[in-house]
C-alpha cells in the first residue's frame, strides 16, 4: 500500500521531498532521479535549489531521466521538455547537463528512441526515485487512460484533455503537439521509489481511483498499487476524496521518524 502524506501547502510538500531526494545523493553520489515537468513538481526543485544554497552539496555525479517529450517541436522551443528541464532542474540546482537525459522527441529518429531511452536507463542502473505528477484522466507521464502496465517509453497520441490541460504553455491550443514520447507504466515501476505529488481539487477524483479504485488500465494511475515503496504527497484538496483519510493521518502522525518517506 502507498504511504500517503498530507500536507498543509505545496511548499511543505516541496521541502519534505527535497529532504528525502537530498539524503538519497549525500547517501549515493550517483544517484539517478526521474524528472516530472510540468507545475506539480515544481516546489521539490525550488526547495532542493533552496537546500543547495544553504548548505552546498556535490550533485556533479547526479544522473537524472525525463518522463516524456513532446514529438516534432523545433529544438530549443521554450516548451520543449528539454529545454524546461534545463531551466527547471539543471541549472537551479548545478547538475551536470550531459548526465540528465529527455526521450527523443525528433520526427526523424523516432522509430528508435523509445528502445534508446530504455537503454539508457538500464545502463545507468535504474531510477533511484521517480518524481510524478497525476492528469485529471489519471495518467502518469502521458500514459493515457488504456495504457498496459508493462508498456515502456514508447511514442503516444494525446488526449484531447491532456492537450487541452498543456494549452496553457503555448500560445495557442493548436500549437500543443498531438503526440509524444513517454516512459511507459510498466519503465515507471522499476524504479525503486515512486514519489507522486498531487495539488487542487481537480485532481481529487484521479487520486482516489489511483490509491483506492481498482487496478485498472482505465486508470493508469492505480498503477502504483502495484509497487512496493510510493509515497503519495497531497494537500488537502487534493486529498479530499480519499475515503480512508483518517487512517492516513495517523499513519503518518504515529511513523518513525528515522524511517523518513
Amino acid at each position: 500500500m502507498a504511504e500517503i502524506v498530507i500536507v498543509d501547502s505545496k511548499r511543505s510538500a516541496g521541502e519534505l521531498v527535497a529532504a528525502s531526494v537530498r539524503r538519497l545523493i549525500e547517501a549515493k553520489a550517483d544517484t539517478v532521479l526521474g524528472l516530472a515537468t510540468g507545475s506539480t513538481p515544481l516546489p521539490v526543485y525550488a526547495a532542493l535549489a533552496e537546500s543547495f544554497r544553504r548548505n552546498p552539496l556535490d550533485v556533479s555525479g547526479v544522473r537524472g531521466f525525463a518522463l516524456d517529450e513532446y514529438v516534432g517541436l523545433a529544438r530549443g522551443h521554450f516548451e520543449s521538455y528539454r529545454e524546461v528541464i534545463s531551466r527547471e532542474v539543471i541549472q537551479p540546482l548545478g547538475l551536470t547537463p550531459n548526465r540528465i537525459h529527455v526521450p527523443n522527441g525528433a520526427a526523424e529518429t523516432l522509430q528508435g528512441a523509445g528502445a534508446d531511452y530504455e537503454r539508457s536507463i538500464e545502463a545507468a542502473g535504474g531510477v533511484d526515485l521517480q518524481l510524478l505528477g497525476i492528469g485529471r484522466t489519471g495518467h502518469l507521464g502521458f500514459n493515457e487512460p488504456g495504457s498496459s502496465f508493462a508498456s515502456l517509453t514508447r511514442v503516444k497520441t494525446l488526449a484531447p484533455a491532456s492537450r487541452a490541460d498543456n494549452a496553457r504553455f503555448f500560445a495557442t491550443p493548436e500549437e500543443v503537439p498531438r503526440h509524444c514520447i513517454t516512459q511507459g507504466l510498466g519503465t515507471i515501476r522499476r524504479a525503486r521509489h515512486l514519489v507522486l505529488l498531487a495539488f487542487g481539487a481537480e485532481k481529487a477524483s484521479a487520486i482516489a481511483a489511483a490509491v483506492e479504485g481498482p487496478v485498472t488500465a482505465s486508470q493508469p494511475g492505480s498503477a502504483i498499487q502495484l509497487h512496493e515503496h510510493v509515497t503519495v504527497v497531497l494537500d488537502e484538496e487534493a486529498a479530499a476524496e480519499l475515503a480512508n483519510l483518517d487512517f492516513y493521518r495517523y499513519s503518518w502522525a504515529n511513523k518513525p521518524a528515522w524511517q523518513g518517506i
